[in-house]
């Protein structure tokens, strides 16, 4: 009935580091399996993150580790999910994973989850029987909407589905069962023939996309849904909110309509996978020139001169891995927890020696 090319569109085969992290301990990629009756895959009781590691001169350079890490640990405890990692260990281990990987680009999926205590199992809705475990995997992964779609944007459309009202499910945790409805606003614009759905909250004003927060242009400023409007708060979101304070852009944060997507002179998408990506068209009505707009390719000069480490970021955004103080390279399970927290103290450290020493907060 449908045509592969459109539900395959994301499919591609990257390069997988193969060594995966497993709650202190290095592991090959192929033993990283859980049980088929573990409560996450009942349930969907995961959190997760999705971090870049950019190649710059200086080697491979983790974009904002320490904010995803946090929004990590924030979003565990949402969700009570009780553990005993700590934001040094895990800042460690993701920079001694890239080390061992030898990739010079990369993407980081950290998630922490409900696992099964296989001699006494527990079933059922209650997660608290179950015990918590923690992964971190690394993949060389591409622009997320398409190589072309930096330049000459994406289509559009807004989706049928309405974003999770906040006291139903919490957007503020990036939580794997948020994104079922996330997948259902994906699937429903690739079957239509768009890159990309923007899901509107359940009062009617625009919240964001399946995976990205969402920037309108209008009249030189710069306007983006508040958190009150179902967003996850995005870490590129924040970053590019500092960004256009820093190139004197006028900002700010408001309810949109959905009409105003159909009459702004500029659309972009932000995200961690998506970066800053360029939006040319909403429900098939064209957007600006149907391509990136000037005011969108000044954000993306800016971002992209930050993450490959040519431009001085806002605030210490860049941990360089192989200037970090990395435990010595182990095989199997040699890199413990301990090593770990001691490379993500030293990770911070070098991130804030090489950039200016501005404190940053992910303030909405």
């Amino acid at each position: 009935m449908f045509a592969d090319d459109v539900r395959k569109k994301d499919v591609k085969t990257p390069t997988i580091a193969k060594e995966v992290w497993h709650d202190g301990q290095f592991i090959e990629w192929n033993d990283a399996r859980v049980h088929v009756m573990s409560h996450v895959l009942h349930y969907g009781s995961s959190v997760f993150e999705g971090i870049r590691c950019y190649k710059t001169q200086r080697g491979p350079a983790v974009f904002r580790l320490r904010e995803h890490m946090q929004r990590l640990l924030n979003s565990a405890k949402i969700y009570r999910m009780e553990h005993p990692r700590q934001l040094d260990e895990l800042c460690g281990a993701a920079v001694e994973l890239v080390a061992r990987s030898g990739l010079q680009q990369c993407y980081l999926r950290p998630i922490m989850f409900r696992s099964l205590d296989e001699e006494h199992p527990a079933f059922g809705v209650n997660p608290f029987p179950n015990p918590m475990t923690c992964y971190i995997g690394a993949w060389d992964w591409g622009k997320y909407l398409g190589e072309a779609a930096i330049e000459q944007g994406v289509d559009v459309c807004v989706s049928s589905w309405q974003r999770l009202t906040p006291n139903s499910m919490p957007a503020m945790a990036k939580a794997g069962a948020n994104y079922m409805n996330s997948q259902l606003i994906k699937m429903e614009a690739l079957t239509n023939g768009y890159a990309e759905g923007i899901a509107l909250d359940d009062r009617g004003y625009v919240s964001e996309g399946s995976g990205e927060n969402i920037f309108l242009v209008h009249d030189g400023k710069v306007v983006t849904p508040p958190l009150a409007s179902s967003i996850l708060p995005g870490i590129t979101r924040d970053s590019v909110i500092q960004i256009c304070r820093e190139l004197e852009i006028p900002l700010v944060e408001s309810a949109i309509q959905r009409a105003a997507l159909y009459l702004a002179d500029e659309l972009f998408f932000t995200g961690t996978a998506a970066e800053v990506t360029p939006i040319r068209s909403v429900d098939r009505i064209q957007i600006g020139e149907a391509k990136r707009g000037p005011v969108t390719e000044r954000i993306q000069k800016v971002f992209f001169g930050i993450t490959s480490g040519e431009r001085p970021a806002p605030g210490p955004w860049l941990t360089y891995v192989n200037e970090s103080k990395t435990a010595p390279a182990e095989t199997g399970n040699g890199f413990r927890a301990e090593q770990s927290r001691e490379v993500g103290k030293a990770a911070s450290s070098n991130a804030s020696d090489t950039r200016d020493s501005i404190h940053v907060t992910l303030t909405e």
